[in-house]
């Protein structure tokens, strides 16, 4: 019987930021923001801060609308 406290079959759940949709952390990309820019992490080694993305057309197309409204919320603080 397996421990119920034990973390080694957890499979994190993420949520795509232009579709919303929420899936296994695995199926997504991952990406963050640096000087006003995307970078992408593919190797998932950069310790910083990630927004995820599904790797669909749809989605990809609507990144661009995304990073302008993010950039507009955080230049406020």
């Amino acid at each position: 019987m397996p421990n119920k406290n034990s973390h080694a079959y957890h499979n994190p759940i993420r949520t795509c930021v232009v579709c919303k949709k929420k899936v296994d952390q695995k199926g997504l990309l991952n990406f963050f923001i640096m000087n006003g820019g995307i970078v992408f992490d593919s190797l998932r080694i950069v310790a910083v801060r990630k927004n995820y993305l599904c790797p669909s057309q749809e989605c990809f197309t609507g990144l661009d609308k995304w990073r302008k409204r993010y950039q507009k919320r955080h230049k406020a603080h």
